[in-house]
């Protein structure tokens, strides 16, 4: 297999291939313009060329003249072309050294080593490469700890049910368990329980990875809230909660798929109520701006810090572990509705002013245009 040109050999051949053609013009140059201009320099000197000197000693000084000439360009290229391979050495090193230091380092992040870096020594386009550089490699650092986080998380979520069902399993086949009519439900339970995580991943997984089919219409918004109240007014009542409406006079329209929206804000709807004291409301409002319309679901639950409102649509995320887990869900519901909100060309995101006064979640979706 032959040898690789490495690109800092590539560089120095250029620039000795350069060195080489600058030097064959100068001596061509030198060679037809050199003897025209000293037979013009001479006869101008001596009038017609003829007075004080002989045919003979003009030839000689002629001669002598090219001579020196030649040597004193040999001389010449010899010095600038050892001159120019030294600074073309530098000038390659200096090139081909942040290249090679990112290929060295890109074969490490090959290797599964995502923590690694390269300097950025520079504000060049090698520099800007190197940021890139620094910038991709920290997003797969990012995508390979959440990868590991969600493997941890899923397992997590699978082991209680599963070790539910197992129990109970082996207690019916020992005979300490009967199989009676709760025991059954309870079993069911547990399945169902599983099955939704399944499903909840495999819709996240293929909202992220833009595979769910969306059928985009034009929605109106204000039908949409009203529909969110009457599905939940039950639960709110349950719960002591009133559920109100804040929305413009206008009609409000966004281009999305129904479903899907419906799917996020019965996702915000849902957490508002359940986290939400009793005697407490939960606003379901929107407004327009120039190019979208804003959806909010406002509740006054315990409120989110700044880490908690970054991270909230996270894949496992609960603010409260133990008690998200007492009022049930897979703990994925956010990252689902977000995943789907981009989707649909959209944003989510949660606000609040601190623990304890409510949180705001809002999705904000492209206006409709006209029909």
């Amino acid at each position: 297999m032959p040898r690789r040109i490495r690109l800092r050999e590539r560089l120095l051949m250029s620039h000795l291939v350069v060195i080489a053609i600058g030097a064959a013009t100068v001596f061509v140059a030198v060679g037809l313009v050199a003897p025209g201009a000293f037979d013009a320099a001479m006869g101008h000197a001596t009038g017609d060329g003829a007075a004080g000197m002989s045919e003979m000693m003009g030839g000689l000084i002629r001669a002598a003249f090219e001579d020196a000439v030649q040597t004193a360009l040999v001389v010449a290229v010899v010095a600038a072309g050892l001159a120019a391979i030294v600074v073309s050495a530098a000038l390659s090193t200096r090139l081909s050294g942040p290249i090679a230091r990112l290929a060295a380092a890109s074969r490490r992040i090959a290797n599964g080593r995502y923590a690694e870096r390269v300097p950025v020594a520079s504000s060049d386009e090698i520099g800007q490469l190197a940021e890139s550089f620094n910038r991709m490699a920290e997003s797969l650092e990012s995508t390979e700890r959440r990868r590991l986080q969600l493997v941890g998380d899923v397992a997590h979520e699978l082991r209680t049910p599963l070790a539910t069902l197992d129990g109970y399993l082996e207690g019916l086949q020992d005979g300490v368990i009967q199989p009676t009519e709760p025991t059954w439900k309870l079993l069911r339970g547990e399945t169902a329980r599983l099955s939704h995580l399944v499903n909840d991943l495999q819709e996240l997984w293929r909202a992220e990875a833009r595979q769910l089919p969306l059928s985009l219409t034009t929605v109106d918004v204000t039908a949409e809230l009203d529909g969110v109240r009457e599905r939940f007014a039950g639960q709110a009542q349950e719960h002591g909660i009133e559920l109100r409406l804040d929305l413009p006079a206008g009609p409000l329209s966004v281009r999305a798929d129904r479903e899907r929206l419906a799917q996020i804000l019965d996702n915000f709807a849902s957490n508002a109520i359940r986290y939400s004291p009793a005697g407490a409301s939960v606003v379901l409002a929107a407004s327009a701006h120039q190019d979208e319309v804003v959806i909010g679901v406002v509740d006054q639950g315990p409120g989110l810090t700044e880490e908690q409102r970054e991270r909230v649509f996270e894949r496992f995320y609960r603010v409260d572990p133990s008690r998200s887990r007492a009022l049930g869900g897979s703990g994925i519901g956010l990252a689902i509705a977000r995943a789907l909100a981009e989707a649909m060309d959209g944003r989510a995101w949660a606000e609040s002013e601190s623990p304890g006064r409510g949180s705001t979640f809002r999705l904000a979706l492209p206006k409709a245009g006209p029909r």
